[in-house]
C-alpha cells in the first residue's frame, strides 16, 4: 500500500476549521497589497488538494521549485499568527505571555510605569492560575525596570521583589527536579518497560529514591504536586504495583476536581489523569469503579465548558474509546462490543492527522482482541496483520509479541491450518529473537516448538498441561502483565471445556462480582 505523503504545512492546513480559514483570509487581506499575494495562492490551492502534491502546486505556475520551500515556511508563520490572534485560542499562558511583550515593548519605549502596572496584573494572573515560571519571568523584569526608574511608591519595593523571586524560584525548581523525574521514570519504562524480577525492581527504586527531591506536601502548589503523583504514578507503573497506581492517578484526578478552574487551563493532564486512573481500575478489575469513572469523564468532556480543541479532541476520544473496549473485555461481553469497531475506524479516520500511527495499532489490536472474543477469527487475522505488516513504525516490543501469539491462536481457531506449521516456526522465530521475555512467553514458545509433533488426540492434554503451568503465573505481579494482553488461560480453558471463550471471561466476571 502506497503510505500518503505527509507534509507540516499541508497537515497545518488540513486541521484548519472553517472559521480558522475565514479569519485567515481577513488577516491577509487586512492590506490590500495581499489580495494577490503568492502565499495566499498557494494556501487556496492546498486547501483543495485531497493529498499532499508537489507537482500539482508546481503545475499552477505560481512559484517556481526553487522558491518553493521559503514561500512554504512563510504560509506556515503566517497561519501560526493568524491563530495566534485567534480568540479560541487565547489561554490564559497565551494572554499571560502577551500582556509580557506588550510590558517589554513598553520598557523599551522608556514607559517604565505603564510597563510596570501591565507586569503588575500579568504577574497577579499567572501566580493564580500556577504559571510560576512565567511569574518568574515578570519579577526579573520588574527588577531590570525598578533598578532604572525608582517609583518610591513602596520602600520596601527591592526586598519586596528579591523575595517573590526567591519564592517562585524554589517553586519552579521543585516543580523541575519533579517534571524530570517524571519523564526519566516514563523513559525508563518505554525502554525496558515493568519489572520482571526482584533484582530489577530494586533498580529501579533506587533511581526513584536518589532523584527524588525533598519536599513539604504542605508547601507545594497545584503544579508541583501534579509532578509529584505523576512521578509516584510511573514508579508505580514500572514496579507492576497497580495498587498505588490508582492510588496516585485518584490523587492527580482529585487534584483537578479540587481546583476545577485548573481543568480549563490544564485540560490534556485532566485527560491524561482520567485516562491512567481507569488504566489502573482495568489491571486491578475494578468493574464497577471503572465504569462509573469512564462515564463521568465523558461527561465532562461533553460539558459547554470543556476546552474540546483539535488536540484535546483526539485525546479524549483515544482515552474514551480505549477504555470502552476495556470495558467490554471485563466484563466478556465481546459480541456487544462489536458496533464499537464501526464507530472508531470512522472517528479514526477523521483524526488521522491527530492521533499517530503508534496509537491506531493500539486500536488494531483492540478491535482485533474483540474479534476474537466474539468468535470471528478471520476479521481478527485481518486487523493483526496490519500491525504485523507495518514495517514503517517501531512499536513496542510487547505488541507485536502478542499480536503474533494472537495471530497463530486465531488461525488456529479459524482452522486455518493449512500454513500453521510456517506460522508456528515465524512467531517462534520472532519471540526467541525478543530480549526479557516474560516468563509466561517462555512457556508458550516451549509449547509451540511441540505443537507440530503433538498427535491430535493428545493435543488437549498438553493444552491442559499448558493450562496447569500457565496458572502457577497468574497471580505473580512480574508475570500477571502478560495476561492483560491477552487472555490466554481464557483460551486454553476453552480448548479444555469446549465453551466459547466469551462464555468463559463472562462466568469469571459473574464470579468475580459475587465475590465482592
Amino acid at each position: 500500500m502506497t503510505k500518503e505523503q505527509k507534509d507540516n504545512l499541508f497537515v497545518l492546513i488540513k486541521s484548519l476549521s472553517k472559521s480558522e480559514k475565514r479569519q485567515f483570509k481577513l488577516y491577509v487581506g487586512r492590506l490590500g497589497v495581499n489580495d494577490d499575494s503568492k502565499f495566499l495562492m498557494l494556501f487556496n490551492i492546498l486547501d483543495k488538494l485531497p493529498v499532499y502534491d508537489e507537482a500539482a502546486i508546481l503545475k499552477k505556475g505560481i512559484v517556481k521549485k526553487q522558491q518553493l520551500s521559503n514561500l512554504k515556511a512563510h504560509l506556515y508563520k503566517q497561519i501560526l499568527i493568524s491563530l495566534r490572534l485567534n480568540p479560541s485560542h487565547k489561554t490564559i499562558r497565551i494572554q499571560i505571555r502577551e500582556q509580557l511583550d506588550f510590558a517589554t515593548i513598553l520598557y523599551h519605549k522608556g514607559l517604565y510605569k505603564q510597563s510596570l502596572k501591565i507586569l503588575d496584573k500579568a504577574k497577579t494572573l499567572a501566580i493564580s492560575n500556577e504559571e510560576k515560571n512565567i511569574a518568574y519571568e515578570i519579577v526579573e523584569l520588574e527588577k531590570i525596570i525598578e533598578s532604572q526608574y525608582i517609583t518610591r511608591s513602596l520602600s520596601n519595593r527591592a526586598d519586596e521583589l528579591t523575595i517573590q523571586a526567591k519564592e517562585l524560584s524554589l517553586h519552579n525548581v521543585v516543580a523541575s527536579k519533579l517534571s524530570n523525574l517524571s519523564l526519566q521514570l516514563y523513559g525508563l519504562f518505554l525502554k525496558t518497560g515493568y519489572v520482571k524480577n526482584d533484582e530489577e525492581h530494586q533498580i529501579v527504586t533506587k533511581y526513584f529514591n536518589d532523584r527524588m527531591p525533598k519536599y513539604d506536601i504542605n508547601h507545594l502548589g497545584f503544579r508541583e504536586k501534579l509532578w509529584l503523583y505523576k512521578s509516584y504514578l510511573w514508579y508505580s507503573f514500572l514496579t507492576v504495583d497497580f495498587l498505588s497506581c490508582y492510588k496516585y492517578a485518584s490523587k492527580w484526578v482529585d487534584l483537578f476536581n479540587e481546583n476545577p478552574e485548573m481543568i480549563k487551563q490544564n485540560p490534556v493532564f485532566y485527560l491524561r489523569g482520567n485516562n491512567y486512573l481507569l488504566e489502573s481500575l482495568f489491571f486491578l478489575k475494578q468493574h464497577k469503579k471503572f465504569k462509573n469513572r469512564l462515564e463521568n469523564l465523558e461527561e465532562v468532556t461533553q460539558e459547554k465548558w470543556f476546552p474540546l480543541d483539535d488536540n484535546n479532541s483526539s485525546l479524549a476520544f483515544l482515552f474514551i474509546y480505549n477504555n470502552k473496549f476495556n470495558l467490554h473485555f471485563i466484563e466478556g461481553s465481546f459480541k456487544v462490543g462489536l458496533p464499537l469497531i464501526d464507530e472508531v475506524l470512522i472517528k479514526l479516520k477523521g483524526y488521522k492527522n491527530r492521533i499517530d500511527e503508534h496509537h491506531i495499532m493500539v486500536f488494531y489490536y483492540k478491535i482485533a482482541s474483540m474479534y476474537f472474543g466474539a468468535g470471528e477469527n478471520k476479521k481478527c487475522i485481518e486487523f493483526l496483520n496490519k500491525i504485523i505488516s507495518n514495517k514503517s513504525l517501531q512499536l513496542r516490543e510487547d505488541l507485536l509479541c502478542f499480536s503474533r501469539i494472537l495471530n497463530l491462536v486465531a488461525h488456529y481457531e479459524a482452522g486455518l491450518d493449512y500454513n500453521l506449521d510456517v506460522l508456528i516456526r515465524s512467531t517462534y522465530k520472532f519471540l526467541i529473537k525478543m530480549q526479557d521475555l516474560y516468563d509466561v512467553q517462555k512457556e508458550f514458545i516451549k509449547f509451540l516448538r511441540r505443537l507440530g509433533d503433538i498427535y491430535p488426540h493428545e493435543v488437549k492434554n498438553e493444552f491442559i498441561k499448558l493450562h496447569k503451568k500457565l496458572k502457577e503465573y497468574e497471580n505473580n505481579p512480574y508475570q500477571s502483565r502478560a495476561f492483560l494482553y491477552l487472555d490466554i488461560i481464557s483460551w486454553l480453558e476453552t480448548k479444555i471445556e469446549g465453551k466459547p471463550i466469551d462464555v468463559i471471561i463472562q462466568n469469571k466476571f459473574k464470579a468475580l462480582q459475587n465475590d465482592k
